[in-house]
């Protein structure tokens, strides 16, 4: 049943100068929904969020809050102030009265956003201070919360907990994220900003795709019926003088009014439904094996951050990487590229490898440079993109930016256009190794999509280190977790696979534990005997030896797909004539690489047993 409103906006309209962001819009909070705030980039979510928290007033319409309600935001690029700590920072929007009943919930946050709250504002880096300010929203306890990214620059395990932890206090909040896993998991609602009305989801994102695509299909119908309308229409005008007559003028004249608008609505609607196009990055593939760590350990002020580390990476693969901050990511990504050298071992890599970096720190970004300069350090029109000649504008236009911004410093962008032109620069030309550090912070889904579609058509090796769960889902086919003191897990697939993996892992386990104890509650005396005691290796069935004797054929024919697959999306001419096909032929191939593994893996299991 849903609650009493909390808030509600009526008929508002918002304009920036002469042009309207919002024109008559209405929606209501009640208590316990969990909002998301949806739309392109620059659809008006920040101002929607605004709106709500009464830092901006409506130039029409009505804004009503029901009386006594607290409105509390997660405020963006906040400064730390000196010698303040922690905790004190986080009871900034506690009452004094307060602050007693509260100080049990600022540890109950601090501690799984790993924060020490003795510690000083001042020596925290940019992502902790967005802990901190999240910590200090949290604690605050609105009545109606306000999240602006809150899952930016986070660990996957402090986003896990979070949505826990917003679940689990049924608190009422808004919003804005990229993170669709994020949002499916936590919310109830949708708000859908569209050309500048608010279309309101009863649920959650988690169904927003197929409830958007029902609306933009109907309205791509109500559009098609009024074109064949306007048609019938435009062929009475056309069949001579006597429809022209004085009595018809209104029909003509209705007919011009409905022709522009039909025309300027079929536009706004291509707009919205059409999906940003690039080429596929094209990029000559090299031999097989073309890097090996080998018994590679690696250590900083004796933290050990890999030891004994062996891995192969061929030619093709797609890798996600996953862990905490200072588990080793940044490590194994300088390690492979030669900007360290290992403590023991070795690390090899093929010298016609080369490799295109996209650091997360944006390092390689010239804040007194222009964006035109920033793409063509020679200014010229024209840029090479993939082996085109593309107009500077045009190739800026399609990663969201307005071409009359093409001369504007980099310093004036924000975090995620930085992002963006980042994103320009390395897939403007990438070379057949493409490694993304955490590319996703501060994206919209619009850009999002786009990076999914060019990384699906990419067929060089690619490694992705982010904690977007639905990106690296969509992304890569192996995921390398980093879990502290140098230890690595590997795992085919995505995240979700390897989410899979850790709650089987934790299932062993506790079955182990569970069958140690009854062991040596059982028989004590002999319990070291029956561990020292080593299982015979089971003998094949003889379902096993038949799949044993089939398995060679399986493999040849994976590898037989692997070769054709691969060949096919080689050809420079099959994106641009059947882009869904070639990215249906990546994912084709992805999997069939998946069986080949699979296949290979089981065949070593069961000759071992022999």
């Amino acid at each position: 049943m849903s609650g009493q409103v909390l808030l509600s906006l009526q008929n508002v309209a918002v304009t920036f100068g002469k042009q309207p962001l919002f024109e008559d819009i209405t929606f209501h909070i009640r208590e316990g929904e969990r909002i998301a705030v949806v739309g392109r980039n620059g659809a008006g979510k920040s101002t929607l969020m605004k709106l709500v928290a009464d830092a901006l007033k409506v130039d029409a319409g009505e804004r009503w809050q029901l009386a006594g309600i607290s409105i509390g935001m997660m405020r963006q690029d906040v400064k730390a102030t000196p010698n303040q700590k922690i905790r004190d920072f986080v009871f900034e929007g506690i009452k004094a009265e307060d602050a007693d009943s509260v100080s049990y919930l600022v540890d109950m946050v601090l501690q799984p956003l790993e924060l020490d709250p003795d510690s000083l504002t001042i020596t925290l880096s940019g992502g902790q201070m967005r802990r901190a300010e999240l910590a200090r929203a949290l604690v605050e306890d609105p009545d109606i919360l306000l999240l602006d990214e809150p899952t930016n620059h986070l660990d996957l395990d402090i986003i896990e907990w979070l949505e826990n932890y917003l679940k689990g206090q049924q608190k009422t909040f808004v919003c804005i994220s990229h993170d669709k896993t994020f949002l499916a998991n936590v919310t109830n609602k949708v708000f859908w900003i569209d050309r500048g009305d608010i279309k309101v989801s009863p649920e959650g994102f988690a169904k927003f795709e197929d409830w958007s695509t029902q609306l933009l299909e109907q309205e791509e119908r109500e559009l098609h019926n009024r074109q064949k309308k306007l048609d019938i229409e435009q062929e009475w005008a056309s069949r001579g003088v006597k429809a022209r007559r004085k009595r018809n003028q209104q029909r003509l004249e209705n007919m011009k009014k409905e022709r522009a608008r039909l025309k300027a609505e079929q536009s706004t609607f291509r707009r919205v439904t059409s999906k940003i196009k690039i080429d596929a990055p094209d990029v000559e593939l090299t031999s097989k094996n073309i890097a090996e760590f080998y018994n590679v350990s690696k250590s900083f002020d004796d933290k050990i951050l890999l030891e004994q580390f062996s891995m192969k990476i061929q030619r093709g693969d797609r890798i996600g990487i996953l862990g905490k901050n200072g588990s080793g990511k940044t490590t194994f990504l300088k390690l492979l590229i030669g900007e360290l050298e290992p403590g023991k071992g070795s690390v090899k890599r093929r010298k016609e490898v080369e490799f295109s970096y996209f650091d997360q720190r944006r390092s390689k970004l010239n804040d007194d440079y222009s964006l035109w300069k920033t793409l063509s350090e020679d200014e010229n029109d024209y840029i090479d993109v993939m082996g085109k000649e593309r107009h500077v504008c045009g190739y800026l236009k399609q990663f969201l930016f307005d071409p009359a911004e093409a001369k504007s410093k980099v310093s004036t962008l924000s975090g995620g256009q930085k992002n963006r032109l980042m994103l320009a620069k390395v897939l403007a030309n990438p070379k057949n190794f493409l490694i993304l550090d955490e590319p996703t912070n501060d994206l919209d889904m619009d850009t999002l999509d786009m990076l999914e579609d060019i990384l699906c058509a990419y067929n060089g090796t690619l490694i992705v280190v982010s904690h977007d769960r639905d990106f690296l889902d969509q992304t890569v086919s192996q995921v390398l977790a980093f879990e502290g003191d140098g230890k690595v897990e590997s795992v085919i697939g995505g995240y979700s696979d390897y989410l899979e993996f850790k709650k089987k892992q934790d299932r062993t386990k506790s079955e182990t534990s569970g069958v140690k104890a009854k062991t040596k509650k059982e028989n004590p005396s002999s319990q070291k005997e029956v561990i020292q005691k080593k299982s015979p290796a089971p003998k094949l069935t003889y379902k096993d030896k038949y799949e044993l004797e089939q398995l060679p054929k399986k493999i040849a024919a994976h590898e037989e797909e692997i070769a054709a697959l691969t060949e096919r999306l080689k050809d420079p001419n099959f994106y641009q004539t059947d882009p869904e096909e070639f990215l249906r032929a990546g994912r084709h191939l992805e999997r069939a690489k998946k069986k080949l593994d699979e296949a290979e893996t089981r065949w070593l299991e069961l000759s071992e047993n022999v």
